[in-house]
């Protein structure tokens, strides 16, 4: 038992890693040099670009694998979560290592529809890592899921930056080798560490405690990220003070070594405790507030309700309202978030910020967007344990202040609509996953999920594609298909407002529908 405690520990600070190493988002570090090595035009490397998108969200195949391989009908022995992260580290190394072979001419150039195989399985590797390192997770720390969920979130949002950041330190203005770094150093680390990734399902009295250190440690390094972010755009960096801010970097990225092994002190001390004084086992069940024989009675009765959901596969869960009040409300949400971060850079140029200001605005937004996983991550947990208020609701709250994120957009104020729309962004990547374990259980959580999160980029191109690109070529003037002032935008991004209210309509009918999911962890929880 003691074992099982700290290992469980060491388990969440190899996920961890794993997450910081996967790279997301940086795409942009390398396009160019894929456009002018291929011969692309913009439309040809637009269209490999959402072979990227595509992978992206391609995260149900992952969570099929990960129910197959550590479900305990397994008997294989080729089994658990390891599966899962080799499998995202096979289809990343292929993808970018064939990519960077096709740039510097180690293969002869590929045909566009094999290049977008490349980047498809290079961004597919993504959903394996979050599925192995996120449901493991979960099931690790099920009564902090919120908590655990926006760590391994908010870890993956910051990856690009964290591996721009080495790049930077070495090989900045080499983007070819870039992508040789992309095959190599994410793959060996996920080798190295893959066999700590288990599930080992057991609970502590500090597993509140140490989490809350591990988020801290995330929003430490998202700020200082964000700090080396404003200074690159600001002033030209010396390679020196590149590796001096990657050294310090990697100090800050070792940490939650440090956690865990304090956790494993804790842990041991209070394992010896427990089982060496009959009053420290009375203290025991006292703290956990065991409820009376009729409250044991109706709690029995609530978990036979959620058994039934805990046991519902993707098909079955597509059959049910709450799932589709779910899909709908995240096309408007997820979508609308995406459509935002896509159009950046153009609406900034529309409003006439400088380049400085378009490039803070383009990298400040994966900080922003880790800030809103790990701090509603947290705060579901808070709110849950200690109020009793169900996820949902703080669901509904996210889409009502993304309406007015939305508003203050259309109406030209980009900073501050695009940090509110960030950081929601955030929430919605972190309350997704934990309202998914929450109604239809954990066993098929990481499949329930990514199909859920197919919302997103549906949700995007409508938005994005059919609603503000069509807008904003009809408001555009000239040659150039220009567009200035406020005008681009605003009425397309009212439109938006108005469908991500209906998003908002949606998760308040998906809370009164799942009050009842929530009121067996009202019991246990709230002290």
């Amino acid at each position: 038992m003691m074992e099982r405690v700290s290992s469980k520990w060491m388990a969440t600070v190899a996920s961890i890693w794993i997450q910081c190493s996967s790279g997301a988002n940086t795409f942009g570090v390398y396009s160019s040099v894929l456009k002018s090595t291929q011969g692309y035009d913009q439309s040809t490397l637009e269209t490999v670009a959402l072979f990227r998108d595509i992978g992206l969200v391609g995260g149900v195949l992952a969570g099929l694998l990960y129910t197959a391989v550590t479900s305990s009908n397994n008997h294989s022995g080729f089994g658990g979560p390891w599966v899962v992260l080799l499998a995202g580290a096979i289809q990343s190394f292929l993808g970018y290592f064939l990519t960077w072979a096709s740039v510097v001419g180690l293969i002869q150039r590929p045909p566009v529809p094999l290049m977008c195989l490349f980047m498809y399985l290079s961004s597919q590797s993504m959903p394996f890592f979050n599925t192995a390192n996120m449901v493991s997770g979960v099931q690790n720390f099920q009564e902090y899921s919120g908590t655990i969920v926006g760590i391994m979130k908010g870890f993956a949002g910051i990856s690009g930056a964290i591996i721009i950041h080495v790049y930077d330190a070495f090989y900045k203005g080499k983007p070819s080798k870039f992508l040789l770094m992309l095959a190599l150093l994410p793959t060996f680390i996920t080798l190295v560490l893959m066999l700590l990734v288990k599930i080992y399902e057991t609970n502590t009295g500090d597993d509140k405690k140490h989490l809350k250190d591990f988020s801290a440690v995330v929003l430490i390094i998202a700020g200082y990220l964000m700090i080396i972010i404003i200074l690159e755009n600001m002033f030209s960096l010396p390679l020196w003070a590149h590796k001096f801010t990657f050294t310090l970097l990697l100090l800050l990225l070792a940490s939650p070594l440090g956690i865990a092994i304090k956790a494993q002190k804790d842990d041991s001390k209070r394992f010896l405790e427990t089982f060496s004084s009959e009053s420290s086992v009375a203290n025991d069940i006292a703290y956990h507030e065991l409820p009376s024989c009729e409250a044991q009675v109706n709690v029995a009765l609530d978990d036979e309700v959620l058994f039934d959901e805990e046991g519902m596969n993707l098909l079955q869960t597509m059959c049910t309202v709450n799932f589709w009040l779910l899909f709908i409300a995240m096309i408007c949400g997820l979508g609308s978030t995406v459509a935002v971060n896509n159009n950046l850079s153009q609406m900034g140029q529309s409003l006439n910020y400088t380049s400085v200001e378009v490039n803070n605005l383009v990298s400040l937004w994966s900080i922003w967007d880790c800030l809103g996983r790990v701090g509603f991550g947290y705060l579901s947990d808070y709110l849950l344990h200690k109020r009793g208020l169900a996820r949902p609701m703080l669901l509904a709250a996210t889409l009502a202040t993304m309406v007015i994120g939305h508003i203050v957009i259309a109406y030209g104020i980009l900073y501050v609509g695009s940090i509110l729309i960030a950081i929601c962004n955030g929430s919605l990547w972190a309350l997704i996953p934990t309202i998914t374990k929450d109604i239809f259980g954990v066993r098929h959580m990481g499949t329930i999920f990514h199909a859920i999160a197919i919302a997103g980029p549906v949700g995007c191109y409508i938005l994005s594609v059919k609603l503000i690109g069509y807008i904003y070529d009809k408001e555009a003037g000239g040659d150039d298909h220009s567009c200035f002032g406020t005008r681009c935008f605003m009425s397309s991004f009212i439109i938006v407002a108005s469908l991500v209210l209906l998003g908002f309509l949606l998760a308040i009918t998906l809370f009164f529908r799942t009050k009842r999911f929530y009121s067996p962890r009202r019991k246990y929880f709230v002290k």
